[in-house]
């Protein structure tokens, strides 16, 4: 009888180690996802706080393109507004079109393009998208490792029970895949 209580207490031992080793890996994971948006939060703060002075730059030079400027500056605050991954992911495909037609506008006033301050302002803009794509797959990344961990045997018996849910993945809207069009 003593030999049986102790392999049952064995067993409850090494279940509640697995139980608790596994439920900080989850926590460790959803940390990670956590920390991954906020870079990607980071890195889209980083192209709004950016944008208005690209847009008072090529505001100063082309003042007859107000529409566009005024589209980039409503898709800013859409950004800054979005509160879901979904609401994120529309404002920043808003962002980057009325971007592209800002940067059209651009190619179109030469005297705009080589104004040193508008130069600098494009190398950071561009230098920041690049952060926001590498910040955007990051995220995904750390966001498939946690979502396949809480969907796989065993953590899936336990995962819902201490509130781990899957993350949504960062998307890009079926309009990005669209290339922007540039004439002379």
């Amino acid at each position: 009888m003593k030999k049986i209580l102790l392999a049952a207490l064995g067993i409850i031992l090494l279940i509640s180690i697995a139980l608790f080793s596994g439920y900080n890996s989850l926590v460790t994971m959803n940390e990670s996802v956590n920390s991954k948006w906020s870079q990607v939060e980071n890195q889209l703060q980083r192209r709004s706080d950016l944008v208005p002075n690209l847009v008072a730059t090529v505001q100063g030079m082309a003042q007859q393109e107000k529409d566009v400027i005024n589209s980039v500056t409503e898709a800013r605050a859409k950004l800054n507004s979005a509160q879901t991954v979904t609401q994120t992911a529309e404002a920043n495909e808003q962002l980057t079109s009325s971007l592209s037609r800002l940067l059209v506008i651009v190619e179109n006033y030469p005297t705009i393009k080589s104004d040193a301050s508008f130069r600098q302002l494009a190398d950071e803009l561009a230098g920041t998208e690049n952060r926001i794509a590498v910040a955007r797959q990051d995220y995904n990344t750390a966001v498939e490792g946690y979502n396949s961990i809480i969907k796989t045997f065993p953590t899936l018996l336990y995962a819902g029970a201490f509130g781990f849910h899957p993350h949504e993945y960062f998307k890009v809207e079926e309009s990005a895949k669209e290339v922007p069009k540039v004439s002379f």
